[in-house]
């Protein structure tokens, strides 16, 4: 990404108050308690366990530990996790959104 390209959303983020996951391709974790989580903004499944689900996000991997993971919903974009969630872990790739 250029650096007027990232310039520009930036200030499309502090100017017009928009969401940085909407303008960065962010990924967006909404969780209820340890016991669910609804993932927005994945690229895809890359494991999916009782214990462990990793997604590819526009940075990196988002990691998910738990016991009992069941995934309720799966859209293109979005990803809805029940069961114990003891860890999420981001492994990014180091690079500037």
């Amino acid at each position: 990404m250029s650096r007027f390209t990232r310039k520009l959303r930036k200030w499309s983020v502090d100017v017009l108050d928009l969401p940085q996951d909407l303008v960065f391709d962010l990924p967006r974790l909404t969780m209820i308690g340890n016991k669910q989580l609804l993932i927005e903004n994945h690229l895809g499944v890359l494991h999916f366990s009782s214990e462990k689900l990793r997604l590819e996000i526009n940075q990196g991997h988002l990691e998910v530990d738990g016991t009992g993971l069941m995934i309720k919903a799966i859209m293109p974009d979005e990803v809805l996790i029940e069961g114990f969630i003891s860890n999420i872990q981001y492994l990014g790739t180091g690079a500037k959104p």
